[in-house]
């Protein structure tokens, strides 16, 4: 009986079987491992797999609460390394951004902007110019506007951000760290900006605190491979990981069209 209730109380998600539900647990450890070590990835995988389980309206709202456990657990466990300086403007932009999406919750093509992202990303790594980024407080707060808009729509915008990052931030630890405090701010910003709206989290608490506890976990493996990692290995692999990540989104956005 008092098995069976305890069942029922952690596994009594909408829409989800309980094989369904470990499958999101052990997708939440490995991608949380996967940022934590590379600085992205994780997220982009994570809403993948989450897209093809849970319900649709779900998806974002979730996948923000978890992210926003991730990266700051990231965040916190490299605090030593995260570069604040346009921490502000990218706030600030990213509150603008949040609020126009919200107020006008328009029908956006979600495969048109995942190909427009991909061509930034794939511009910005193989064109001499665009690698040589020239960063203000201006260029950082117009970021966090844009990519802001986006995650609303299409869910982790982390690879449109971490070019940006990139280009201001050489050492691994301090790119990664610093990523992660960006992208703290923004899915907590677009948590509340989801209550407002409306959507319960209430219903997928169970699912939620299970996710972070196994996220928690990942992030804190990924760390011990990061800090191991010799630098130029990790810019190889934020490179590809990036790469590979563009080509998927241009595919998923051109492939309507085809």
């Amino acid at each position: 009986m008092i098995v069976d209730l305890l069942k029922d109380l952690i596994f009594n998600v909408p829409d989800l079987t309980i094989l369904e539900f470990y499958i999101l647990c052990l997708s939440s450890f490995l991608t949380s491992t996967i940022t934590a070590s590379f600085g992205l990835g994780g997220g982009s995988l994570l809403i993948l797999i989450m897209a093809s389980i849970m319900n649709p309206l779900a998806i974002i709202p979730i996948h923000a609460i978890i992210q926003m456990s991730s990266n700051s657990t990231r965040a916190i466990l490299l605090r030593e390394n995260v570069n604040l300086t346009y921490m502000l403007p990218f706030v600030l932009g990213s509150l603008v951004g949040v609020s126009i999406a919200a107020i006008i919750i328009i029908d956006l093509s979600k495969h048109l902007i995942q190909s427009f992202i991909g061509i930034f990303i794939l511009y910005s790594l193989y064109f001499p110019k665009a690698q040589n980024i020239k960063i203000s407080n201006m260029k950082i707060g117009i970021l966090g506007l844009i990519s802001s808009f986006l995650t609303m729509f299409v869910g982790g915008t982390g690879p449109l951000i971490a070019p940006f990052v990139r280009s201001f931030e050489n050492d691994r630890k301090t790119t990664v760290g610093t990523q992660a405090a960006f992208m703290t701010f923004q899915h907590g910003i677009k948590i509340i900006t989801f209550l407002f709206l409306g959507f319960s989290f209430l219903n997928y608490l169970s699912l939620i605190i299970a996710m972070i506890i196994f996220g928690i976990i990942g992030t804190w493996v990924g760390k011990k491979i990061l800090v191991s990692m010799p630098e130029k290995l990790f810019g190889n692999v934020f490179n590809l990981i990036l790469t590979i990540l563009a080509v998927r989104l241009l595919f998923e956005g051109l492939k309507q069209f085809i």
